[in-house]
């Protein structure tokens, strides 16, 4: 989706606290396990996502930004919940792509088309424009963020976002390769947000944070990967590395991590002079059941508590703020605006 030879870091002012954001993957409920199927429409999690404003977002004046799908948007009871948070101040909207429930119904649903950016161009743009509409039409804005459903950009995908009207978009998962699965590669993307040019247009790139722990943190880029090869994966050495504190790979969500897996990793990426966080969940798992993730309402509360004291360590211990997205944005252009962006840096 980037060229990247043809974008610019974000550079905060040196001393500026670090910044954490929060993207919630805002879908229908369905089974990860199963065949993708465009009969998954129910969203009724939606109703739930209040609880983490009770518990733990009002608590810490954090904004997340909801990024909804087409069954979502075309429910009026979700948009009855989300819109009531919007009105009030405490959430923003933006758009989440799921291709097999989106219209047009045109391609055949299976995995390799779950990924938004290997369909043809003109149906990833149609689907996105058809998408973008109906947010705007029920909640009365037009959204700016974008994110796709399981991460799936392609070669086209940036400049159908711009031409759109998105300023960010927030679908990059550093150092993570899935082609295998047939999605995109950003092994070679890192966990700072980025400028990046599309359709003549700038846009912000806001990854989902994820990257590496451990006492050689630093070098994780490189020595993960070895660990993943098919004879260090038999002598079961990632396990190993993870176990003795060496190195771990660890993705920035309540979803399958502890507070303290978070904070760790945190604290290791501050090292490296990382200034942004990027923290995501799926809405769904805020119902018992939905996901692998929360199965119980034992599992809830520890999902909760998790949320809450990462937040409550990121803001109190590490000296942190939260912003949403289009708030990052702003502060990310005044300190654009002091900074020469005629050219692009070569990584």
């Amino acid at each position: 989706m980037f060229n990247l030879q043809e974008h610019q870091p974000v550079v905060l002012p040196a001393g500026a606290p670090p910044v954490l954001t929060v993207v919630v993957d805002t879908e229908e409920e369905f089974d990860w396990s199963q065949p993708f199927s465009r009969s998954n429409t129910s969203t009724t999690s939606i109703a739930a996502q209040p609880l983490a404003h009770q518990r733990v977002f009002d608590k810490h004046s954090v904004v997340p930004t909801y990024v909804i799908d087409w069954p979502v948007v075309t429910n009026p009871a979700a948009v009855k919940v989300l819109l009531g948070l919007m009105d009030e101040g405490r959430c923003e909207i933006g758009t989440h792509l799921h291709p097999w429930v989106s219209p047009p119904h045109q391609e055949e649903v299976n995995t390799f088309n779950s990924y938004a950016g290997n369909l043809p161009q003109a149906l990833e743009y149609q689907k996105i424009e058809m998408l973008t509409d109906a947010i705007e039409a029920a909640f009365g804005k037009r959204p700016l963020v974008f994110k796709a459903g399981r991460y799936g950009v392609g070669p086209h995908t940036a400049d159908t976002i711009a031409r759109l009207g998105y300023l960010i978009d927030a679908s990059v998962v550093p150092y993570t390769d899935m082609r295998g699965d047939g999605g995109p590669n950003f092994a070679r993307h890192g966990v700072n947000p980025f400028w990046f040019k599309a359709a003549g247009k700038t846009l912000l790139e806001l990854p989902a944070t994820a990257g590496y722990a451990g006492k050689l943190h630093h070098m994780g880029h490189k020595l993960y990967p070895l660990l993943q090869n098919s004879n260090a994966r038999r002598l079961r050495l990632p396990g190993i590395a993870s176990r003795i504190g060496m190195l771990e790979r660890i993705k920035l969500t309540p979803e399958g991590y502890t507070s303290q897996e978070l904070m760790h990793l945190t604290q290791c990426l501050l090292k490296q002079g990382c200034q942004y966080f990027g923290l995501t969940y799926h809405s769904p798992s805020l119902v018992p059941g939905n996901t692998s993730y929360v199965r119980s309402q034992q599992e809830l509360s520890s999902f909760i508590n998790v949320l809450d004291q990462y937040v409550s360590f990121f803001l109190n211990q590490m000296g942190g703020k939260t912003l949403s997205p289009t708030n990052y944005l702003a502060l990310a252009q005044a300190t654009l605006i002091q900074l020469p962006f005629n050219m692009f840096v070569d990584k």
